[in-house]
């Protein structure tokens, strides 16, 4: 917030009593409230904008804008910074360079592993960052009670009093069966959110009719889970904004888009998201900058893919008074780019410091400073023998329940498969494309392994393992073959996290993601170096998804249909409730 000596400086900048920090003139400032672009000259004071229109105002110092358009900082309206594998003190030479300048981030991930601790550990060097990051407080950790085992979690206090800090702008996201159960402690931190005058996100996946109308007089504003138009306008009309998501496996933009083009659909409650995006990707595909200018390829206008990653963020999060517009007040997060119709951010100021020129990112970056037990996360009681991984059954052929996977996105759908039983433990298929799929918990708590089948990722021979599975964070992999499976479950305990790809016994590759078994903290450019080597050991060896190590990842998310796997098992996500992974007469 503004303090009062800051907002009274303002006031004498701005009635010429003082000069101006800086002025960048030679401007066309494109005004996302009245939606037009005039030329201008940006008036700066203490990281503030004082005004646009500045021409007549003295300076200390004056910066050339080269006629170039003059745009507010863009917003991602929900990430996960965990699942970007870059540590938020390395992720501005990623992020700002695209033009993002503000993250609504929900830190469920490491709450999930180390609990306040955690939360706050990340978040440690938030003020010294070259880019805003306000909190989404996480609202279910854990997400799935009783049906997962997580290291860390946050109850009903620790939510309440997250809420109360000036960076929280609200509740996070709340998945259905919380707020359809009437369950008292989700219900009570969304009345604690709202009596701060803060606003809870959604998270509706797969709802409809009733269900859906229900979940909007909990007390949701939002959500980001929306594939396509049908869904997105079902939710604007209860009420509730759409966030449209645009990550590794969750590609929704383009249907969404296709449909308010075509129906010409207010787009005031529109806005953008990466959710869960990989750094690779970021820096080759681009962040907001990307969903932007993929707007404006299927048809939205430039002003108004401009305000949806802008001031219709700001707003929603009513926290238009800081930032997402050039307006007097709010911070100077600015972006300086040639062409509106394809935004390609030259310059970017953040707090009226130019972190970004020419699109190289000149920013300064905190050094990281994590506590040793955050580096000591993963202890397997289980899965570092080929029996563990057997499921068991008493007979030549066996029918089980298999998750099957939509391209592109992390919904799925639930089959069944025969498979062959081979000295009483169920195989994998190869050449039907059926792994098998296993859950290990992670935290030294109890050994539980859940297994069942998978179908989508190719794999003819191998397996792959990951320590980041959503939300309980335990080691998830699926492999051809249980001895492979140990391989890599194995190799992420040694390096305490991270992702590994094994075939005939041998790990090919890894990366290690040691603290909080997340994320990294070495520089960007060798974690996607390192992200591409096993990406395309994975794909030597027959494997068929663009993002393998984002999609396994999600498998075990007991909150997004059909099914997810936990440690405890396999969950019906819809009925909230554990199942067998064997297809029984009547199910």
């Amino acid at each position: 917030m503004i303090s009062l000596s800051e907002r009274k400086d303002l006031i004498r900048t701005a009635l010429g009593e003082v000069p101006l920090d800086l002025r960048i003139d030679n401007v066309q400032v494109v005004n996302v409230y009245t939606g037009t672009i005039k030329p201008g000259s940006i008036g700066i004071k203490g990281g503030r904008i004082v005004t646009p229109y500045a021409g007549e105002y003295a300076a200390e110092n004056v910066v050339d804008g080269r006629g170039k358009f003059a745009l507010p900082g863009f917003i991602d309206t929900h990430v996960h910074l965990d699942s970007t594998l870059v540590i938020p003190e390395n992720l501005s030479q990623l992020i700002v360079p695209r033009g993002t300048t503000v993250m609504l981030s929900d830190p469920m991930e490491i709450a999930n592993v180390a609990g306040l601790p955690g939360f706050k550990a990340l978040l440690r060097s938030r003020e010294e960052l070259s880019y805003h990051i306000f909190l989404e407080v996480s609202s279910r950790v854990p997400t799935a009670p009783g049906l997962e085992t997580t290291g860390g979690e946050l109850n009903l206090q620790d939510v309440s009093e997250i809420l109360t800090w000036p960076e929280a702008v609200s509740l996070g996201e709340l998945d259905p069966s919380k707020v359809l159960e009437m369950r008292d402690e989700y219900l009570l931190k969304i009345e604690a959110a709202q009596r701060l005058g803060k606003i809870c996100n959604g998270h509706a996946v797969g709802r409809v009719g009733k269900e859906l109308v229900a979940y909007a007089c909990g007390g949701l504003s939002d959500d980001h889970e929306c594939v396509d138009y049908e869904e997105a306008l079902s939710r604007l009309q209860l009420g509730m904004a759409v966030l449209i998501r645009e990550g590794s496996t969750e590609r929704n933009l383009e249907l969404i888009l296709n449909g308010v083009v075509r129906e010409g659909t207010y787009s005031h409650h529109l806005m953008f998201c990466t959710d869960d995006k990989h750094p690779d990707e970021i820096l080759e595909e681009g962040h907001i900058d990307y969903m932007v200018n993929q707007a404006i390829k299927l048809g939205i206008p430039p002003m108004q893919a401009v305000q949806m990653a802008t001031i219709n963020a700001a707003k929603h999060f009513r926290i238009e008074h800081l930032v997402g517009s050039l307006s007097p007040g709010r911070w100077a997060d600015i972006l300086l780019a040639d062409d509106l119709q394809h935004i390609v951010p030259e310059n970017v100021f953040f707090k009226g410091i130019q972190v970004v020129e020419d699109g190289r990112y000149i920013g300064s970056n905190p050094e990281a400073d994590y506590p040793d037990w955050l580096y000591e996360t993963v202890t397997l009681k289980s899965g570092k023998k080929a029996a563990d991984y057997k499921l068991g059954y008493d007979g030549n052929q066996a029918q089980v329940w298999v998750i099957d996977l939509f391209p592109d996105q992390i919904i799925n759908t639930k089959i069944s498969a025969e498979l062959e039983v081979i000295e009483g433990s169920v195989m994998a298929d190869p050449d039907r494309d059926i792994l098998k799929l296993a859950v290990v918990e992670r935290h030294g708590k109890n050994g539980n392994i859940g297994i069942t089948y998978v179908k989508g990722f190719g794999l003819k021979n191998g397996a792959l393992a990951s320590s980041i599975a959503h939300d309980h964070h335990n080691i998830i992999v699926a492999g051809t073959n249980d001895q492979d499976m140990v391989a890599c479950a194995v190799a992420i305990e040694e390096m305490q996290g991270g992702f590994a790809i094994a075939a005939d016994g041998k790990v090919l590759g890894t990366l290690s993601l040691p603290i909080g078994g997340l994320l990294s903290e070495e520089p960007v450019d060798d974690i996607i170096a390192n992200l591409e080597e096993i990406n395309q050991i994975y794909h030597n060896l027959g494997g068929t998804l663009p993002a393998p190590f984002m999609t396994i990842s999600f498998i075990g998310l007991p909150t997004v249909p059909d099914m997810g796997l936990t440690d405890m098992g396999l969950v019906d996500v819809l009925n909230h409730v554990l199942i067998s992974s064997f297809v029984r007469d009547g199910d």
